[in-house]
């Protein structure tokens, strides 16, 4: 595993474009999504609003769901739900509430490790999006998921949780 080029959260026509998904959800059209995408609605660290982003579900087990910051620990959700981890999740036509978690690294390395094989095409086109060059090896995914910050999101109540 090589570190391209770490790059900065999307900005203009990207960040739209990265942010349609939401408007899907808000038409009520989540569900054509799959399961694999949700909609988290958390609360922002300064503004104290709700706010919304669309992140894939990298692994769903007997605690809760896993998410990947991809743009790494300045993404502007990653920040938020650490500062405030009550959150909600939509996920196709459901919606949840949870507490936010951070994920230790070595168990970060090893979810990336078991998403790669799975969705070989998504992890490769994920890790050249956020600035890897991975030779396929699950040892490279391995050290992407050492790079990046897990997030576990677990079902229940929090008097924090937004919308």
């Amino acid at each position: 595993m090589e570190i391209v080029e770490r790059p900065a959260p999307p900005t203009g026509l990207r960040r739209l474009l990265w942010r349609l998904p939401i408007r899907l959800y808000r038409m009520g059209l989540g569900p054509l999504l799959g399961r694999r995408i949700m909609l988290l609605t958390h609360t922002g660290r300064v503004s104290g609003r709700p706010r919304q982003v669309v992140v894939e579900v990298v692994q769903k087990d007997g605690d809760g769901y896993v998410a990947a910051s991809g743009f790494g620990p300045r993404a502007d959700w990653y920040r938020n739900v650490m500062a405030t981890p009550g959150v909600t999740l939509q996920i196709a036509g459901k919606k949840i509430q949870a507490t936010a978690a951070p994920i230790a690294t070595d168990e970060g390395a090893e979810i990336m490790a078991r998403y790669a094989p799975r969705h070989p095409a998504a992890a490769r086109q994920l890790c050249k999006l956020m600035g890897f060059a991975v030779d396929g090896s699950v040892e490279d995914y391995r050290q992407v998921g050492r790079q990046i910050p897990f997030v576990r999101f677990t079902p229940g109540t929090s008097s924090e949780n937004p919308g």
